[in-house]
């Protein structure tokens, strides 16, 4: 397999914006390393009812939320909007 098939872009992102706290909490490497796998349909770290609803999500249109732990321990989330039009960054408790 190749390196470009590992990461299989799975729908568009739309404009991709991060609140303040996930800024200041998680590094550019969190992030992009994230929003890759996010891209790929890799949810992070969904119980496996979260993740089927994703998958489903991403079958029909809905909105996705995927959760990632950065490097320094910070738990945060990525939501991709029903539309597509946008990829928000931001920590659960900005929620």
């Amino acid at each position: 397999m190749a390196q470009d098939d590992i990461f299989v872009k799975k729908f568009p992102l739309g404009q991709v914006v991060a609140t303040p706290g996930v800024l200041e909490a998680t590094t550019e490497l969190d992030r992009v390393s994230a929003l890759v796998r996010h891209q790929s349909g890799d949810w992070g770290e969904l119980s496996d009812e979260d993740t089927e609803s994703n998958n489903e999500a991403l079958q029909n249109g809905f909105r996705l939320l995927s959760a990632y732990t950065s490097e320094g321990g910070v738990t945060f989330w990525i939501i991709t909007e029903h539309d597509r039009s946008v990829t928000t960054f931001l920590l659960p408790e900005e929620y």
